[in-house]
């Protein structure tokens, strides 16, 4: 089945070798064969602009990712939809966040999804070059890709 034939998009960003912020990409891969011909499983580690072409032609789009604010215990999960990021703006001309690649999505016209939801899970440490997770997040996974196999569950009965 061809990328336009399937709506439904999980997209795992991070970086395996930076400690936590491989989590997304270890929840995809336990995910993988369960969603099969159903759901497009993507991991990505690139940022900002890169994110529009993985998007574009989908209906629905759920990301994993890590996220470190400092407010949440790690192995906390966070849930975003896409109009948590309407009113966001960059720290940075330079900075390309998803508010900004949504806000560009819609300045281009591209079909972009008409869902779109973040799962983040709070990290102990994205930052440090290790490729083991931490406690923390390692013990966190289990319930986090629970979390997006509900969501993916719920998409592929909608169609």
């Amino acid at each position: 089945m061809d990328r336009m034939a399937k709506r439904c998009l999980l997209l795992a960003l991070g970086n395996d070798i930076l400690k936590d912020d491989g989590v997304g990409l270890a929840a995809a891969g336990l995910l993988r064969s369960e969603f099969k011909g159903a759901v497009d499983i993507v991991e990505a580690s690139g940022t900002g602009l890169a994110l529009l072409e993985l998007l574009a032609g989908y209906d629905r789009a759920l990301l994993l990712d890590a996220i470190f604010t400092g407010n949440a215990p790690p192995g906390t999960g966070l849930e975003f939809s896409r109009e948590d990021f309407q009113k966001t703006a960059a720290p940075s001309a330079h900075y390309v966040g998803l508010p900004e690649v949504l806000r560009q999505a819609e300045n281009l016209g591209l079909e972009f999804p008409r869902e779109l939801r973040i799962l983040a899970l709070e990290v102990e440490n994205p930052f440090e070059s290790h490729a083991e997770m931490s406690p923390s997040t390692r013990g966190a996974l289990p319930g986090y890709v629970d979390r997006a196999r509900r969501v993916l569950q719920g998409w592929i009965t909608l169609r």
